[in-house]
């Protein structure tokens, strides 16, 4: 029996007492006086998040995070504990359904066990230049940074947000991840090794 998915779907009681959700995100965030600090997500919901960390900040004391797969969130501290720290998330209410799509996919991708995108060697494909097709039909050149038979990090200019259907060359996958050079890709299926040289020229081992 599947665990039950979780829907962090918004409705106006629910903008006052959002539901919190366990999510192994890391990331760094930016105190007042622009020190930068690593830390881990304890939980989150698209109103506040807790943060494990070595930093603490004060109480009322404005945080900008950066978080893997979220991107970036702004607050300030509402209570201190002994490992970190909990803040509330400032934004609009456009911005809240996005994180509330967000934190729902990654939740359901942790409690249903859904396979990661680097649990495959990685590889360096011998033409790295691809280009990636969005739903509507949007075509965007990028350049791939590795891949492997069931995912591939990509250098791209846009960042589609997390979860959003996507194909690289002729690869059909959805955004799993975000980073400073652009995003990580899991493919619907686990490939063939022959489908990637095919698609990709041929690959390089990392």
């Amino acid at each position: 029996m599947q665990p039950a998915a979780v829907d962090l779907s918004s409705s106006p009681v629910e903008r006052r007492n959002f539901q919190r959700v366990r999510v192994k995100i890391y990331g760094r965030f930016m105190l007042e006086n622009k020190s930068e600090h690593p830390c881990q997500v304890i939980d989150m919901s698209p109103g506040n998040v807790s943060l494990r960390c070595d930093r603490p900040g004060e109480k009322g004391e404005k945080i900008i995070a950066y978080l893997d797969h979220l991107g970036r969130v702004e607050g300030h501290v509402t209570r201190t504990t002994d490992d970190g720290f909990a803040m509330t998330i400032v934004a609009s209410d456009r911005k809240r359904e996005k994180l509330a799509a967000q934190l729902t996919w990654l939740a359901n991708k942790h409690e249903l066990d859904l396979p990661e995108d680097r649990r495959h060697e990685r590889m360096a494909p011998r033409n790295p230049t691809s280009f990636l097709v969005m739903s509507d039909g949007r075509q965007y050149s990028c350049r791939i940074i590795d891949l492997s038979l069931s995912g591939a990090a990509i250098e791209i200019d846009v960042r589609p947000a997390i979860g959003v259907q996507v194909t690289l060359g002729t690869m059909r996958g959805q955004v799993v991840r975000h980073f400073d050079e652009g995003i990580a890709i899991e493919f619907a299926v686990v490939q063939r090794s022959d489908s990637l040289e095919q698609e990709f020229g041929g690959t390089n081992r990392t």
